[in-house]
């Protein structure tokens, strides 16, 4: 019966730790490009993110992530054999590599707040995919355990990381040409206001 428990509160955990992650680095992205607004609003959206994002870290994603590995202890303390597993040191290590992922987050809210850093919105739009990636990776190794069609899943994986580079270059290219288009209405409007006072 305990493994139940552990195992429903990790799955809980992983719920709230992961939307936290996303929440977090799209919050980045958001903090990063108000630098292009003009002041005060720059000023005003810098701090608004940097409230939403210490809040978030510290009373939804730190707490998901603890109550995860705290639960993920709990299973293999009832269930030691999963350690002797192949699937286990890989999925092990992904949830090592994800929680450098979340403590690099930390760092970079600390340097976002201090003004100390210089990624663009594109850099963290980038950056918010790695979770997904390993998200994945974990997911189809606890599904499938032993069995998982490595080719297939290694596949997948490929896929799904060249779409999200596809999707990101796209709308990359979307706000490019959307910026364009604004730039030459408002220069339109311009002229137009320009020549009727000449008028």
């Amino acid at each position: 019966m305990a493994y139940y428990w552990f195992k429903a509160f990790h799955l809980i955990g992983v719920v709230v730790w992961f939307a936290g992650l996303f929440y977090l680095v799209r919050l980045f992205v958001y903090h990063a490009e108000a630098s292009q607004q003009p002041e005060p609003a720059q000023t005003i959206l810098k701090n608004q993110y940097q409230i939403m994002e210490k809040r978030l870290y510290h009373i939804i994603t730190m707490p998901g992530m603890v109550v995860t590995v705290a639960m993920a202890i709990g299973l293999l303390v009832t269930s030691p054999e999963f350690l002797k597993q192949g699937w286990m040191h890989i999925k092990l290590a992904f949830v090592v590599a994800l929680l450098v992922y979340h403590f690099y987050c930390g760092r970079i809210m600390r340097k976002l707040a201090a003004g100390e850093c210089n990624w663009t919105g594109q850099q963290f739009r980038a950056l918010n995919e790695a979770p997904t990636v390993l998200l994945m990776a974990i997911v189809l190794l606890a599904v499938f355990k032993n069995s998982l069609p490595t080719n297939l899943a290694g596949l997948s994986i490929l896929g799904m990381i060249i779409l999200m580079a596809a999707s990101i270059q796209l709308y990359a290219k979307k706000r490019r040409l959307d910026a364009e288009k604004q730039l030459a209405a408002s220069q339109a409007k311009e002229n137009e206001i320009t020549g009727q006072v000449t008028v």
